[in-house]
């Protein structure tokens, strides 16, 4: 993980599925928990996805709360 990635959490939208259009940040638990089973899409969309995975699943999303005000 890159600092930068947190930032590209918050602005970058998710390009398809079920949540297409959403910002990558404000995916529900559930959706991130399903790509958990099922495995993560390749690429940078992918790595995205497993951090903020990672960050839900911690509880940590209120480390994103600085990044979304700017």
């Amino acid at each position: 993980m890159k600092p930068e990635d947190l930032e590209t959490l918050v602005t970058r939208k998710m390009p398809f599925g079920k949540y297409e259009g959403w910002i990558i940040a404000d995916l529900p638990g559930p959706y991130l928990n399903w790509f958990a089973r099922e495995g993560f899409p390749n690429g940078e969309i992918g790595q995205l996805l497993q951090l903020m995975h990672e960050i839900d699943h911690n509880g940590l999303s209120d480390l994103l709360t600085p990044l979304r005000q700017r």
